[in-house]
């Protein structure tokens, strides 16, 4: 019983610890923010997400941005009088759902007392305050800011050098082209090749493990895909789903549904977290991986490490639930004939059903019933 009111005691002076209470950094705080870029943007292009933008925040009234829709516990708690300042924003990302009962923001808020200092501070660069403050920027460097800026715009030598050695700088045809851009070189065309195929082609060196995995999940995925990857609002689950491929409506998380690993990592690599995409490593991966893989029941050892030499020996559920497309033998096709256009349905179109379990990743704020819909 002590443990559970000493785990509560610490949770409130969390809570009533102002972020100015700490050293702040800027600098670290827009690391943090990587996980808020999903839902919400700042600075000069910044406009509302998900969720709002988040420029001029410090002495704005909570629910005051017009042209956004918050939710009526926000826009509540704005007209009860809540402004935010560095005390009241460090207690809402602490705990948001917590602070403003009802919100609809679903990020579980931040565990170290240092990130919601150094959060609040990044954010803080991005009031009128801040902006207001002269620039002392030093003409020295000044200068030599303007000398980087020549030569990054000066022609790359070394990289003309590299198409002649390997005769990639050769004559140009005169019809059909732009005359735009250059031909890629070999390191341009190595950063992106990174796809993993279903034999482990492609994986790279690294390994992760399951424990690893469950803290990366915590800080950078859980608020979207929840804290067992049962999913938050309208994003995807990630676990759950068994025995449920046969039902109306299967679960198509990846135990169930998925019928390679390769799919899992490859994505997870190229594009989460969502807004922050290409920003782990290949450890990161592997170790989430693992994770995604215990949470559906793949592997049962909580010790169990991923790695590059262990991956396909891990056989999906679903790896033979697929069959190969084979559209193109079909008449249509393979004889390219013209489609059928008789016997058609008479009458308008109608919607008959909106796809409200297509699990379809939110991209705006009303998005929530903007679900789509399937026409007959």
């Amino acid at each position: 019983m002590s443990r559970f009111r000493d785990a509560a005691l610490v949770t409130i002076a969390l809570l009533a610890t102002p972020a100015g209470a700490l050293a702040q950094d800027a600098a670290a705080g827009e690391k943090v923010f990587a996980r808020c870029k999903a839902c919400h943007m700042v600075g000069e292009e910044a406009k509302n997400r998900i969720g709002p933008e988040l420029n001029d925040l410090i002495g704005r009234q909570a629910g005051g941005l017009p042209d956004f829709k918050y939710s009526p516990a926000m826009t509540k708690a704005g007209e009860g009088g809540l402004v935010w300042d560095e005390e009241t924003l460090a207690q809402f990302l602490a705990d948001p759902r917590g602070f403003v009962k009802g919100t609809k923001m679903a990020f579980a808020g931040l565990k170290k007392e240092e990130d919601v200092a150094n959060l609040a501070a990044y954010l803080k660069t991005f009031s009128k305050e801040a902006a207001a403050a002269p620039a002392a920027e030093e003409p020295a460097k000044a200068e030599e800011q303007k000398e980087e800026d020549k030569d990054a715009r000066a022609p790359d030598a070394s990289a003309s050098q590299k198409q002649a050695a390997t005769g990639q700088n050769t004559e140009v045809p005169t019809h059909g082209v732009f005359h735009l851009g250059r031909p890629a070189t070999e390191e341009e065309i190595a950063a992106w090749d990174i796809d993993v195929r279903p034999d482990g082609q492609g994986l790279p060196e690294g390994r992760g493990t399951v424990a690893h995995g469950e803290e990366l999940f915590a800080e950078q995925c859980a608020s979207c895909h929840g804290d067992f990857g049962e999913a938050v609002g309208r994003w995807p689950a990630l676990a759950g789903g068994h025995d449920t491929l046969t039902d109306d409506r299967p679960g198509k998380p990846i135990g169930p549904y998925g019928p390679y690993l390769s799919t899992v990592y490859d994505y997870i690599r190229r594009a989460m977290p969502f807004g922050n995409a290409r920003s782990l490593s290949d450890d990161d991966v592997y170790a989430l991986t693992a994770y995604l893989l215990y949470l559906n029941d793949i592997v049962t050892d909580e010790e169990f490490e991923l790695s590059k030499e262990n991956f396909t020996s891990i056989e999906m559920p679903n790896a033979d639930g697929f069959v190969e497309d084979d559209r193109l033998q079909e008449p249509h096709y393979a004889e390219k004939g013209e489609p059928c256009m008789k016997d058609c349905k008479p009458g308008k179109a109608e919607i008959v059903m909106h796809a409200a379990v297509l699990d379809v990743t939110p991209e705006g704020e009303g998005d929530e019933e903007n679900t789509g819909g399937s026409i007959d």
